[in-house]
């Protein structure tokens, strides 16, 4: 407790505390601070609300109202409840202390807000990081909204992507979320794309597809090995949030669609560019086409003996050394913190 504030707060129910007739002592035991640091805070801080000069609201809480919420919430029986679970049980037994909103202000004020259970807060750990030196290694995957010109409606957008090469391994539209889609969508780009049993690794979010039974057993008899983002971190599954990201904000995205046969032939021409004339800035301006094939080697190679021809020849243009066309020889998804404070030092 730092801010004026709050420090401001627990005062001001000391001092209602006082006023009831309850002990300081024992408000302060209830509101999880100090008596020394309360007393320490009174000669310091000058509250200037005008609430203190004035005579109390009459719907205001009683400081003995908000020890009895504080003892309720904080009870065994309701422990790892919600306020809205615990006012609805109190009510089903004939009983009214005060309503949510004031059960989450007294919450709040007490840090209680997030845990009050003996169990341990949930904890969800960064994903392993996955390195990729070679196609076909790690892929990643994700569903995006198409809108349609009928408001309220979309089609749905299955894509699959290397993260080595970011060529888009496979996609289709549907209408719909599909578990069997999308494992039968897999299995078959797995198959076009000639994917060894046992190295390959795929990465998705935790949305209802990717972590349906259909497409673990998919997985399993393919012998891939799954991996999953952390709840509502889009950053864990950067690559096909960015190829997204592309797709809708490329010019000429038409926006909304009229027929699933239009948003199909759009997407069709889409991944025709993307894979085959894009140049991606994140594997030196080579096409995915062209780094899936491992032709960027040589490609860059090119590039660097046209750049060294050129220092040749007027040396006193290039101060420094050339521009670095060396292929990058891995990609790592979810890298490990100390990789990426690594990283962000070079």
């Amino acid at each position: 407790m730092n801010s004026e504030e709050t420090k401001q707060s627990v005062l001001y129910f000391l001092e209602l505390a006082q006023k009831e007739g309850i002990s300081i002592k024992r408000a302060a035991r209830f509101l999880c601070v100090e008596l020394r640091n309360c007393l320490r805070w009174k000669k310091s801080l000058v509250d200037k609300r005008k609430i203190n000069n004035s005579r109390p609201k009459p719907n205001q809480l009683t400081a003995e109202e908000v020890l009895q919420i504080t003892e309720t919430v904080c009870s065994d029986r309701f422990k790892d409840d919600n306020p809205h679970q615990i006012v609805a049980k109190l009510a089903d037994e004939g009983i009214y202390l005060a309503s949510e909103s004031s059960f989450y202000r007294i919450l709040r004020m007490n840090g209680l807000l997030k845990h009050r259970g003996n169990s341990k807060p949930k904890n969800h750990k960064k994903p392993d990081e996955l390195v990729a030196v070679g196609p076909n290694q790690v892929w990643s995957w994700d569903i995006t909204y198409l809108k349609t010109t009928l408001n309220g409606a979309f089609f749905y957008l299955y894509m699959f992507v290397d993260i080595w090469s970011r060529k888009i391994m496979a996609w289709e539209i549907h209408l719909s979320e599909s578990k069997d889609e999308a494992a039968r969508m897999f299995e078959m780009a797995c198959v076009v794309n000639d994917v060894q049993k046992g190295f390959l690794s795929l990465h998705s979010d935790n949305g209802g597809p990717m972590k349906s039974v259909n497409m673990l057993s998919m997985m399993q008899k393919l012998g891939v090995t799954p991996s999953y983002s952390r709840p509502h971190v889009s950053d864990d599954n950067p690559y096909s949030e960015s190829l997204f990201k592309t797709l809708k904000y490329l010019p000429g995205y038409p926006g909304k669609f009229s027929t699933i046969e239009e948003a199909k032939a759009w997407v069709e021409e889409f991944v025709n560019w993307y894979n085959n004339i894009h140049k991606h800035s994140a594997i030196k301006f080579v096409t995915p086409a062209e780094r899936h094939l491992k032709m960027d080697t040589a490609i860059l190679e090119k590039r660097k003996k046209v750049y060294e021809e050129a220092r040749k020849k007027k040396p006193i243009r290039w101060s420094k050394n050339i521009r670095n066309w060396d292929p990058i020889k891995e990609v790592i998804l979810n890298p490990s913190l100390k990789k990426e404070k690594l990283t962000k030092v070079a």
